[in-house]
């Protein structure tokens, strides 16, 4: 058993509060010491009460996923002899209603551009079989109940 910790922080900072119009903008911190500036989304709650350029819990859910299955594609690669130069990837999250009729991020969408480097390279067998592999391992797929796809270039 492993456990993972983030320390979010939010304050007042004098705002009224009670009339719902105070600044959802926060902080992350993680066990390493890295900081992050979060906040609502502002396509949840508009601004000036979201901060635009912080990052929101939607696209953070986005980037966990992506990240979990780069970080297990690129061990796939490393095992199979093949050289990545690159992984670019611009996930999407979609937030709708689910079955259930709750809002939710329903699916995620990820779009690996992968440059590799050196003589050998991958048969497109193997990068469908690193990509399931990946997703088959990667712990926040396991945890979510959205559907993932791949659709790597």
């Amino acid at each position: 058993m492993h456990t993972y910790e983030a320390t979010v922080t939010w304050k007042r900072d004098g705002q009224a509060f009670v009339d719902n119009r105070y600044s959802r903008g926060h902080a992350w911190t993680f066990d390493g010491g890295a900081q992050v500036q979060a906040s609502s989304s502002p396509l949840s709650v508009p601004l000036p009460m979201s901060v635009a350029e912080a990052v929101d819990p939607e696209e953070a859910l986005v980037a966990a996923a992506s990240s979990c299955h780069m970080l297990f594609f690129l061990s796939y690669a490393a095992k199979g002899g093949c050289v990545v130069d690159s992984y670019v990837d611009h996930a999407v999250g979609v937030m709708e209603k689910n079955g259930e009729g709750k809002v939710a991020i329903t699916r995620i969408t990820l779009k690996p551009r992968i440059t590799f480097a050196g003589e050998r390279r991958p048969s497109a067998e193997e990068l469908a079989h690193w990509h399931h592999g990946s997703h088959e391992r990667c712990y926040i797929a396991n945890s979510l109940k959205a559907d993932i796809v791949i659709e790597a270039e």
